[in-house]
């Protein structure tokens, strides 16, 4: 029922997704980015969703049409398998300690698409990944999921982990946000009665 599977094929990406939004943590990631692997799994792991991504990118060249691509086609995963998103919390927000950084995420699966983005990344690179493409990431994922998130470092000095807390901090958020609110599950959750 709150399930998708999304093809995205462009000049740059064939991408495929699955999403499950009450699974148990299982994904099946292979992106041709190692880094973005790694956040993949912990995001869904973290979410608690069932998640499988594939993608075929230009990496030759470097990570971004891989990363964008993927950050669009998981926020068309989610609006999908939301569909009118009857019955959701549709608010979550978590604070999340990684090490030495601390994130904070907030999620309003409003129908409006707003990135609020205030994170220093203190190094270029994390391995081979460009640190700049984790924005680009969720500038993807807000406006084809049609949400708002807010994603604040409060802080870290470690690139690794602030981004890795990123990922984290807004699965947990997006966890509570789907959640089918039992008093309210036959409610849209908003006064104008669509989202």
């Amino acid at each position: 029922m709150r399930n998708a599977e999304i093809k995205r094929k462009t000049a740059e990406t064939d991408i495929q997704i699955s999403l499950s939004l009450d699974g148990g943590g299982r994904s099946v990631i292979a992106t041709g980015c190692s880094f973005l692997d790694h956040m993949l799994t912990l995001f869904a792991k973290h979410g608690g969703f069932d998640l499988n991504v594939s993608c075929h990118g230009d990496t030759q060249i470097d990570y971004h049409h891989t990363v964008e691509d993927i950050g669009i086609a998981l926020g068309t995963a989610f609006a999908k398998a939301l569909g009118d998103k009857r019955g959701i919390v549709r608010y979550g927000d978590t604070t999340l300690p990684m090490d030495e950084a601390l994130i904070l995420s907030a999620v309003d699966l409003s129908g409006r698409s707003y990135l609020g983005y205030a994170v220093s990344v203190p190094t270029e690179k994390v391995g081979d990944f460009d640190t700049e493409l984790a924005e680009e990431f969720w500038l993807g994922f807000v406006r084809s999921a049609a949400c708002t998130l807010h994603i604040r470092m409060l802080s870290g000095t470690n690139s690794h982990h602030i981004i890795e807390g990123c990922f984290k901090s807004v699965a947990r958020s997006l966890c509570q946000a789907v959640r089918v609110d039992e008093q309210h599950a036959d409610e849209i959750p908003s006064t104008k009665g669509v989202l």
